[in-house]
């Protein structure tokens, strides 16, 4: 835990908390989110095949986590974490433009 503090600029135990708790809440609402919009464009589990339905699953929930984290952060009072953390990912992913 403290090298994680150390390394994400934390200061205090309470921030950890509420940046993990944010985190959890996130990917649970990110893959709940997703069921209505693979139901909306016809992807069923049970009507294609499980090789095609889990990578467009997660290739739907992956943008829906990226701009919940940000939001979600924002709500918790952690939004300059999270906008750098996005900002690190979108740079790894490729958009230079994000780069300070």
């Amino acid at each position: 835990m403290k090298r994680l503090k150390e390394k994400w600029g934390i200061t205090s135990n309470f921030q950890f908390i509420i940046i993990l708790i944010v985190f959890s809440v996130t990917g649970s609402i990110a893959v709940y989110v997703a069921k209505p919009i693979l139901e909306l464009v016809g992807l069923d589990k049970s009507a294609v095949n499980t090789w095609v339905f889990w990578p467009i699953r997660i290739a739907i929930i992956f943008p829906i986590y990226q701009i919940m984290i940000v939001v979600i952060g924002a709500l918790f009072g952690q939004f300059k974490f999270f906008w750098a953390f996005e900002k690190k990912m979108l740079v790894r992913l490729g958009f230079k433009q994000f780069k300070d």
